[in-house]
């Protein structure tokens, strides 16, 4: 009996053990998820659903040049080099956002169109609601507008969005306003911009150019959970889009 006595153990004691476990494991899961959003949103990758981003060349691209330079010697010239070229595609993304954006403050959503555009890496195609009229509606932007600045395929994430708006019933109503604003043939002169925006505009200049610092400042922190966020694919993250 003293034996037994001796090799038990008080399950309570070792309560507190499990519970350091379960919070550490907790914060390395909202720590992940929050990388996880923060490079979606600065990257705004072509196919958000893709951990590797290797699928298209774009984001092939972006990725690679990332990758160079979180191996160079912070502050180096190829440092500085390679964030000037990362700098360079990031803002041709946020460009198109912000085309989207415009449209979508005109067509009276000013408070969630900064939701409406999210995509998180969690994005599913089985999830959509309206697929085939969400690509040809995205088929229709890319050969009759100039809202994208590529003649290569459209990014993949804004299927998602028109997605949404099929289901607000307001996707048409996007398309129009896109060849209206944003014509064919004559990238970087939009006929018209959204009146209700304008008062906007130079607020956002001031905030791109301040965008460069802030993203050199992160441009390790974005790097050192790459590998972390790659291998934790089954994790989920609740979109900021509420129907």
């Amino acid at each position: 009996m003293r034996l037994l006595r001796a090799i038990t153990v008080d399950p309570l004691s070792r309560l507190p053990c499990v519970w350091a476990v379960l919070c550490s494991e907790t914060l390395q899961y909202f720590d992940r998820e929050a990388k996880r959003r923060r490079d979606q949103e600065t990257n705004l990758w072509s196919e958000p659903g893709d951990p590797s981003h290797s699928e298209r060349d774009d984001d092939r691209a972006l990725y690679n040049l990332l990758q160079s330079r979180s191996r160079a010697r912070r502050g180096s010239q190829e440092y500085r080099r390679l964030s000037v070229d990362i700098q360079a595609m990031r803002q041709v993304r946020r460009g198109v956002k912000e085309k989207w954006k415009l449209i979508l403050e005109n067509l009276g959503f000013m408070a969630e169109a900064e939701s409406l555009l999210t995509v998180s890496a969690s994005a599913s195609y089985d999830r959509m609601r309206n697929a085939p009229a969400a690509r040809t509606l995205l088929h229709a932007l890319h050969s009759e507008t100039s809202i994208f600045n590529s003649k290569g395929p459209p990014p993949e994430r804004y299927l998602f969005i028109l997605d949404r708006l099929i289901y607000l019933d307001v996707a048409e109503d996007f398309v129009k306003k896109a060849r209206r604003f944003y014509p064919k043939g004559e990238e970087g002169v939009e006929e018209e911009e959204p009146s209700a925006t304008l008062p906007l505009l130079f607020s956002r200049v001031v905030r791109d150019l301040s965008a460069g610092e802030e993203e050199e400042r992160l441009g390790d922190e974005e790097q050192s959970g790459k590998e972390a966020d790659d291998s934790d694919d089954g994790a989920l993250y609740v979109e900021p889009f509420v129907e």
